[in-house]
């Protein structure tokens, strides 16, 4: 995480994304203080394990505290792949569609050791929820990166559709394969559907050398 009052991070994964972050809630709010950085989400991975401990931490500390999560969404019960998105509240009616979500991610949708979420589910809980697309690793990045825009625009157009003026297209600059490809090609998507983009980070850990360990951690997984 870098110094910005305008940059607010809306992808963190915590020490209770287990497998996939390092970062304990009270350094996190006090990084985010440290940076002056007014807001700060948090989106562990299909869990609300720390809402409460990031919610009144974040609150007492005079940084506003954006609660969502991250979820795999895969089309049907026996499908074979699934991309991620990212879920953010506006309202108590998205935290209970989000709750939802998650619970009958774990009743229903545990395959192959991964919590999964079923469009179906999505389809039924969507309201009073902002929506990220999971940058290169969602399914409309995923078709960018096939060269396969037919595919891309029919992700975008349902989930438009399902999320009107509360779906956004991520942008990420972090060095990794394909990226830049798919930077070009989201925002010219972005223009030719009128969808609103975002820049976002996957946040894991809070300082550079911090990295070892949370890529220990991973490859442990």
């Amino acid at each position: 995480m870098t110094e910005s009052t305008s940059f607010i991070h809306l992808k963190v994964h915590s020490e209770y994304s287990v497998v996939d972050g390092l970062i304990r809630i009270p350094e996190l709010i006090n990084r985010t203080v440290e940076l002056r950085q007014p807001a700060v989400a948090l989106t562990d991975l299909a869990n609300f394990y720390a809402l409460i401990k990031f919610y009144s931490g974040a609150i007492s500390k005079g940084v506003k505290p954006i609660c969502g999560c991250d979820l795999r969404v895969c089309d049907t019960d026996n499908s074979d792949s699934a991309a991620p998105l990212t879920f953010l509240i506006k309202n108590i009616n998205g935290y209970h569609n989000l709750i939802t979500l998650i619970s009958k991610s774990y009743q229903e949708g545990q395959r192959r050791g991964q919590i999964l979420t079923q469009r179906k589910w999505i389809e039924s809980h969507h309201e009073g929820l902002i929506v990220l697309s999971g940058g290169r690793e969602g399914s409309i990045g995923q078709a960018l990166l096939k060269h396969d825009e037919m595919q891309a625009k029919a992700e975008l157009s349902y989930w438009m559709k399902l999320f009107p003026d509360s779906f956004y297209l991520e942008l990420q600059r972090t060095d990794r394969p394909g990226e830049e490809h798919y930077i070009h090609q989201a925002v010219d998507l972005s223009s030719q559907f009128e969808c609103p983009v975002v820049a976002s980070n996957d946040v894991r850990f809070l300082r550079e050398e911090e990295f070892e360990a949370h890529e220990a951690r991973v490859c442990i997984n």
